[in-house]
């Protein structure tokens, strides 16, 4: 990059930058949420919502034991569901999207889990996010994934003007080559639990600083 300001260059000439140095900070993208298949890490992504890794991980360990695929969880009373994952935020709904998305996966997929963006979103509960997860964790599929800390870095890198995570997604997709829309994003997430927090983002010692467009960069 040499001595160019951030500001004069373009998106797509700073982001092969970002890929490599991200890529060393963060060399390992592995799914946060436990799972021993592609059923379990959908449950465990539509638990996530509002939720952190941390708290879903504690729930599922009994809730596979007692639910291990798509059918059993189907015919499971709502109330039984909810009582063991009564301790994460929204258990309620979240109780009837397991229901729901389980008897789909039985009724409409026999059993499987899809393997496209279409099939997926038609689960309930399931948005393009959870899909991206899923496909990309699951079955190796690229995609860009687009949660809070997602939104917030690809904001502040000047990497999307967007608000809207489809927006973001598409631009993101732009700007980087297929084989890196999954890890790219997944190092976005880690980045921005590590050092570009919401409220005290550790700006001084940002891997991207130089290439950072955020008019409120710390830089003391």
């Amino acid at each position: 990059m040499g001595k160019k300001r951030a500001s004069r260059i373009t998106a797509a000439q700073r982001i092969p930058a970002m890929v490599e140095r991200l890529a060393l900070e963060f060399p390992e993208v592995k799914a946060p949420l436990k799972h021993r298949n592609p059923f379990e890490l959908l449950v465990a992504t539509i638990l996530s919502a509002q939720s952190t890794d941390a708290q879903v991980n504690l729930v599922t360990p009994a809730l596979f034991e007692r639910y291990p695929d798509a059918a059993s969880m189907g015919n499971a009373p709502i109330h039984e569901i909810e009582q063991v994952i009564k301790s994460l935020g929204l258990f309620r709904s979240k109780a009837r999207s397991l229901q729901t998305t389980a008897r789909q996966l039985t009724q409409v997929f026999g059993g499987r889990i899809p393997t496209t963006i279409a099939e997926l979103t038609r689960l309930r509960g399931v948005g393009r996010k959870t899909a991206n997860v899923v496909l990309g964790h699951a079955f190796g599929i690229a995609g860009v994934v687009v949660d809070t800390h997602v939104k917030r870095v690809a904001g502040r890198l000047g990497l999307s003007k967007h608000a809207e995570p489809e927006k973001i997604e598409r631009d993101l997709m732009r700007l980087l080559p297929q084989e890196e829309w999954s890890s790219f994003s997944h190092r976005l997430i880690l980045h921005g639990r590590k050092t570009c927090k919401a409220r005290a983002p550790n700006c001084k010692n940002c891997c991207l600083n130089d290439l950072c467009r955020w008019e409120g960069k710390r830089n003391a």
